[in-house]
């Protein structure tokens, strides 16, 4: 029986961006597996934030920049701070997770991750805005007017929120989350922002 790692994730959750690093590791070092078809990855959309055309609170404009400085200072993870100072913040995580759930059906949710991610952190985007997730889409290679039509389509049946729903079923409550699936039984894998062969370790052992 192929056992199935899902790995729960918010683009928007920047605890997720500093385990970006070590979560490249971990996939590397479990391709064996994978090629040995022992093991598949699922990506699951966590759902940090509801759509909001609200603009965020100086509190929590405060709060979150402090939360990018502690994981700069714990994991050495690189942030551009003029997010806060050029654009207009929003408590709003939906969109990026839909942009991702589109890039699924053509292969590309990892790249539109990334894409998210780096316009987010590096480049002091707002990934809440739809002209971000554009641009993050026409950079992958996506078409522009394909990815709205399909984002509109998303929101439309509440796909996004079906798969949250799911995560939370599966007690997926914070991202990143790993779990491991084997038939009915879930294993949650205790993260290591760090050092992958933790994990590595953690999910052989449940296999």
């Amino acid at each position: 029986m192929t056992a199935t790692l899902i790995y729960c994730y918010d683009p928007m959750c920047s605890w997720c961006w500093g385990f970006r690093p070590t979560w490249t590791k971990l996939q590397k070092a479990l391709q064996p597996l994978i090629d040995q078809d022992q093991l598949t990855i699922q990506p699951m959309l966590g759902g940090l934030a509801v759509d909001s055309d609200i603009a965020m609170s100086d509190d929590m404009k405060l709060k979150l920049e402090a939360t990018w400085k502690n994981i700069q200072a714990t994991l050495g993870s690189d942030f551009n701070f003029d997010f806060w100072r050029t654009t207009t913040p929003r408590r709003s995580t939906y969109p990026a997770c839909r942009a991702c759930y589109a890039a699924r059906d053509t292969g590309l949710e990892e790249e539109m991750y990334h894409a998210i991610q780096e316009a987010y952190y590096l480049n002091a985007k707002n990934p809440s805005d739809l002209d971000t997730l554009i641009k993050c889409a026409e950079h992958i290679g996506m078409n522009p007017e394909g990815f709205q039509k399909n984002m509109q389509h998303i929101k439309n049946e509440r796909l996004l929120e079906e798969e949250i729903e799911q995560a939370r079923h599966l007690g997926l409550n914070s991202f990143p989350s790993l779990a491991l699936l084997i038939g009915d039984k879930l294993t949650q894998i205790p993260l290591d922002y760090k050092d992958h062969n933790n994990m590595l370790k953690s999910i052989k052992k449940a296999l």
